[in-house]
Protein backbone atom coordinates (compact mmCIF):
# COMPACT_ATOMS: atom_id res chain seq x y z
CA UNK A 1 0.00 0.00 0.00
CA UNK A 2 1.40 2.90 -0.98
CA UNK A 3 1.73 6.21 1.47
CA UNK A 4 -0.52 8.52 -1.10
CA UNK A 5 -3.19 5.23 -0.41
CA UNK A 6 -2.56 5.70 3.14
CA UNK A 7 -2.96 9.56 3.48
CA UNK A 8 -6.18 9.16 1.37
CA UNK A 9 -8.06 6.47 3.77
CA UNK A 10 -7.22 8.35 6.62
CA UNK A 11 -8.48 11.76 5.11
CA UNK A 12 -11.50 9.67 4.20
CA UNK A 13 -11.93 8.28 7.88
CA UNK A 14 -11.56 11.90 9.34
CA UNK A 15 -14.56 13.07 7.09
CA UNK A 16 -16.74 10.26 8.06
CA UNK A 17 -16.20 10.50 11.57
CA UNK A 18 -16.68 14.30 11.72
CA UNK A 19 -20.02 13.28 10.06
CA UNK A 20 -21.04 10.70 12.68
CA UNK A 21 -19.95 13.44 15.46
CA UNK A 22 -22.09 16.05 13.81
CA UNK A 23 -25.06 13.67 13.66
CA UNK A 24 -24.78 12.40 17.65
CA UNK A 25 -24.42 16.02 18.36
CA UNK A 26 -27.97 16.93 16.15
CA UNK A 27 -29.81 13.83 18.27
CA UNK A 28 -27.89 14.09 21.70
CA UNK A 29 -27.92 17.84 22.49
CA UNK A 30 -25.50 18.73 25.12
CA UNK A 31 -23.43 15.81 24.97
CA UNK A 32 -20.77 17.19 22.84
CA UNK A 33 -18.40 20.10 23.63
CA UNK A 34 -19.93 23.92 22.47
CA UNK A 35 -19.44 24.80 18.83
CA UNK A 36 -16.45 27.56 20.64
CA UNK A 37 -14.71 24.27 22.66
CA UNK A 38 -15.39 22.53 19.88
CA UNK A 39 -13.58 25.06 17.10
CA UNK A 40 -10.70 25.64 19.98
CA UNK A 41 -9.98 21.40 19.83
CA UNK A 42 -9.80 21.70 15.93
CA UNK A 43 -7.50 24.80 15.91
CA UNK A 44 -5.22 23.18 18.06
CA UNK A 45 -5.01 19.89 16.62
CA UNK A 46 -5.62 21.02 12.83
CA UNK A 47 -3.94 24.50 12.87
CA UNK A 48 -7.48 25.67 11.63
CA UNK A 49 -8.81 29.29 11.64
CA UNK A 50 -11.62 29.30 12.64
CA UNK A 51 -11.67 33.23 14.34
CA UNK A 52 -14.03 34.51 12.12
CA UNK A 53 -16.65 31.63 12.08
CA UNK A 54 -16.76 31.85 15.80
CA UNK A 55 -17.39 34.96 15.84
CA UNK A 56 -19.19 35.83 12.92
CA UNK A 57 -21.01 33.37 11.75
CA UNK A 58 -24.78 32.32 12.44
CA UNK A 59 -24.99 29.05 13.80
CA UNK A 60 -27.02 27.34 11.90
CA UNK A 61 -26.87 23.70 12.78
CA UNK A 62 -29.30 22.33 15.12
CA UNK A 63 -29.94 25.11 17.08
CA UNK A 64 -30.82 25.00 20.49
CA UNK A 65 -34.49 26.70 21.82
CA UNK A 66 -34.41 30.17 22.72
CA UNK A 67 -36.55 30.39 26.35
CA UNK A 68 -36.52 32.68 29.58
CA UNK A 69 -36.43 32.52 33.05
CA UNK A 70 -40.42 31.81 34.54
CA UNK A 71 -40.00 35.50 35.93
CA UNK A 72 -37.73 37.72 36.39
CA UNK A 73 -38.38 39.35 40.11
CA UNK A 74 -38.85 35.70 41.63
CA UNK A 75 -35.93 34.24 39.98
CA UNK A 76 -33.35 37.58 40.89
CA UNK A 77 -35.12 38.45 44.61
CA UNK A 78 -31.80 39.06 45.81
CA UNK A 79 -32.06 42.52 47.82
CA UNK A 80 -29.47 45.07 48.83
CA UNK A 81 -29.14 43.81 52.28
CA UNK A 82 -28.08 40.06 51.24
CA UNK A 83 -25.80 41.87 48.43
CA UNK A 84 -24.17 44.35 51.23
CA UNK A 85 -23.27 41.33 53.33
CA UNK A 86 -21.75 39.70 50.75
CA UNK A 87 -19.57 42.83 49.33
CA UNK A 88 -18.61 43.61 52.78
CA UNK A 89 -17.42 40.12 53.11
CA UNK A 90 -15.64 40.08 49.43
CA UNK A 91 -14.70 43.50 49.28
CA UNK A 92 -12.10 46.07 49.52
CA UNK A 93 -12.76 49.31 52.47
CA UNK A 94 -14.63 51.83 50.63
CA UNK A 95 -12.59 54.20 48.48
CA UNK A 96 -13.04 57.98 49.17
CA UNK A 97 -12.39 59.54 45.66
CA UNK A 98 -10.91 59.02 42.26
CA UNK A 99 -7.17 59.65 43.83
CA UNK A 100 -7.89 57.33 46.68
CA UNK A 101 -9.17 54.64 43.70
CA UNK A 102 -5.32 55.69 42.01
CA UNK A 103 -3.75 54.01 44.65
CA UNK A 104 -6.05 51.21 45.14
CA UNK A 105 -4.99 48.97 42.08
CA UNK A 106 -3.23 46.36 44.26
CA UNK A 107 -6.51 45.44 45.34
CA UNK A 108 -8.52 46.11 42.11
CA UNK A 109 -8.60 44.77 38.78
CA UNK A 110 -9.35 47.42 35.82
CA UNK A 111 -12.16 46.21 33.69
CA UNK A 112 -13.05 48.82 31.09
CA UNK A 113 -11.92 46.95 27.86
CA UNK A 114 -13.34 43.61 26.82
CA UNK A 115 -13.91 41.18 23.72
CA UNK A 116 -16.90 39.44 25.52
CA UNK A 117 -18.69 42.74 27.47
CA UNK A 118 -18.92 47.08 27.01
CA UNK A 119 -18.86 49.33 29.40
CA UNK A 120 -20.93 52.44 29.07
CA UNK A 121 -19.55 56.02 29.65
CA UNK A 122 -19.32 56.25 33.68
CA UNK A 123 -20.46 59.75 35.30
CA UNK A 124 -21.04 57.77 38.90
CA UNK A 125 -18.62 55.12 38.56
CA UNK A 126 -15.40 53.57 37.85
CA UNK A 127 -14.77 50.52 35.60
CA UNK A 128 -12.20 48.53 38.49
CA UNK A 129 -13.68 45.75 40.53
CA UNK A 130 -12.23 43.11 42.95
CA UNK A 131 -10.36 40.18 40.96
CA UNK A 132 -13.16 37.98 41.90
CA UNK A 133 -15.93 40.55 40.11
CA UNK A 134 -13.54 40.91 37.51
CA UNK A 135 -13.43 37.41 37.05
CA UNK A 136 -17.59 36.54 37.29
CA UNK A 137 -17.96 39.71 34.71
CA UNK A 138 -15.81 37.62 32.07
CA UNK A 139 -17.68 34.61 32.88
CA UNK A 140 -20.79 36.30 32.45
CA UNK A 141 -20.03 37.57 28.65
CA UNK A 142 -18.13 34.42 27.60
CA UNK A 143 -21.26 32.57 28.58
CA UNK A 144 -23.62 34.59 26.73
CA UNK A 145 -21.81 34.72 24.10
CA UNK A 146 -21.94 30.39 23.88
CA UNK A 147 -25.60 31.05 24.66
CA UNK A 148 -26.31 32.82 21.62
CA UNK A 149 -23.87 31.03 19.50
CA UNK A 150 -25.83 27.83 20.09
CA UNK A 151 -29.20 29.17 19.62
CA UNK A 152 -28.07 30.77 15.64
CA UNK A 153 -28.55 34.61 17.17
CA UNK A 154 -25.67 36.53 16.04
CA UNK A 155 -23.36 37.90 18.76
CA UNK A 156 -23.80 40.38 21.06
CA UNK A 157 -22.33 41.62 24.31
CA UNK A 158 -24.05 42.85 27.21
CA UNK A 159 -23.47 47.09 29.04
CA UNK A 160 -22.01 47.40 32.29
CA UNK A 161 -23.85 50.43 33.48
CA UNK A 162 -22.46 50.88 36.80
CA UNK A 163 -19.37 49.61 38.78
CA UNK A 164 -16.91 50.74 41.75
CA UNK A 165 -18.57 53.85 43.18
CA UNK A 166 -16.51 55.85 45.33
CA UNK A 167 -18.06 57.34 49.11
CA UNK A 168 -18.13 60.76 46.39
CA UNK A 169 -19.73 59.19 43.66
CA UNK A 170 -22.36 58.24 46.49
CA UNK A 171 -22.93 61.56 47.82
CA UNK A 172 -22.95 62.73 44.46
CA UNK A 173 -25.79 60.58 43.16
CA UNK A 174 -27.45 61.05 46.38
CA UNK A 175 -28.13 64.39 45.83
CA UNK A 176 -30.63 63.84 43.03
CA UNK A 177 -31.77 60.32 43.49
CA UNK A 178 -33.14 60.07 47.03
CA UNK A 179 -33.44 56.08 46.78
CA UNK A 180 -29.42 55.98 46.27
CA UNK A 181 -28.15 54.16 49.09
CA UNK A 182 -25.32 56.03 51.64
CA UNK A 183 -24.36 52.68 52.56
CA UNK A 184 -24.15 50.97 48.39
CA UNK A 185 -23.25 47.54 47.54
CA UNK A 186 -20.91 49.50 44.54
CA UNK A 187 -18.38 50.61 47.59
CA UNK A 188 -16.64 47.71 47.97
CA UNK A 189 -15.87 46.71 44.41
CA UNK A 190 -17.81 43.89 44.04
CA UNK A 191 -20.94 44.83 42.55
CA UNK A 192 -21.83 45.64 38.81
CA UNK A 193 -25.24 46.42 37.07
CA UNK A 194 -25.70 45.14 33.46
CA UNK A 195 -28.44 46.46 31.68
CA UNK A 196 -31.06 44.19 30.11
CA UNK A 197 -32.28 46.66 27.25
CA UNK A 198 -29.76 47.43 25.27
CA UNK A 199 -26.80 44.99 23.98
CA UNK A 200 -24.01 45.82 21.32
CA UNK A 201 -23.91 44.04 17.88
CA UNK A 202 -20.34 42.22 17.59
CA UNK A 203 -19.81 42.42 13.73
CA UNK A 204 -17.20 41.33 11.42
CA UNK A 205 -16.03 45.23 9.43
CA UNK A 206 -15.48 43.62 6.20
CA UNK A 207 -18.63 41.22 6.26
CA UNK A 208 -22.17 41.54 5.63
CA UNK A 209 -24.47 43.43 7.97
CA UNK A 210 -25.85 41.33 10.76
CA UNK A 211 -29.48 40.58 10.98
CA UNK A 212 -31.92 42.52 13.84
CA UNK A 213 -32.22 40.71 17.19
CA UNK A 214 -35.29 42.08 19.33
CA UNK A 215 -33.53 43.08 22.93
CA UNK A 216 -36.27 40.63 24.67
CA UNK A 217 -34.74 37.51 23.09
CA UNK A 218 -31.23 38.66 24.27
CA UNK A 219 -33.15 39.81 27.56
CA UNK A 220 -34.35 36.15 27.49
CA UNK A 221 -30.86 34.69 26.96
CA UNK A 222 -28.96 36.82 29.35
CA UNK A 223 -31.72 36.18 32.28
CA UNK A 224 -30.85 32.13 31.75
CA UNK A 225 -27.48 32.77 31.86
CA UNK A 226 -27.42 34.73 35.17
CA UNK A 227 -29.92 32.33 36.57
CA UNK A 228 -27.29 29.82 36.30
CA UNK A 229 -24.24 31.87 37.99
CA UNK A 230 -26.09 32.36 40.73
CA UNK A 231 -27.67 28.38 40.88
CA UNK A 232 -23.94 28.07 41.28
CA UNK A 233 -23.43 30.68 44.02
CA UNK A 234 -21.22 32.79 41.71
CA UNK A 235 -23.48 35.51 42.59
CA UNK A 236 -26.35 37.05 43.92
CA UNK A 237 -28.88 38.94 41.64
CA UNK A 238 -31.70 41.48 42.01
CA UNK A 239 -33.79 42.69 38.91
CA UNK A 240 -34.41 46.12 38.74
CA UNK A 241 -37.07 47.08 37.00
CA UNK A 242 -36.89 51.40 37.61
CA UNK A 243 -33.32 50.94 36.43
CA UNK A 244 -33.64 48.73 33.60
CA UNK A 245 -30.65 46.71 34.61
CA UNK A 246 -29.56 43.29 36.69
CA UNK A 247 -27.97 44.30 39.90
CA UNK A 248 -25.64 41.52 40.74
CA UNK A 249 -22.35 40.81 43.42
CA UNK A 250 -20.05 38.34 43.52
CA UNK A 251 -20.24 35.72 46.15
Amino acid sequence: MTKKTIQNRYLEAVGILTILLALVRCAYDGLLPSPSDAEMLLTEKFSFSPLSRSFFHDADSCPHRVGSVANYKTSFPDSNAVQLTAAQRWGVKPVANRVDAEHRKSELVYIGASPYYHVDPLHQSIPYLVPRAAVLLQDIGSAFFDSLYVRGIPLHRVIVTSVLRTQEDVAKLRRFNGNASENSCHLYGTTLDICYNRYETVSDPDGPARRAVRNDTLKWVLSQVLRDMREQDRCYVKYEVKQGCFHLTVR
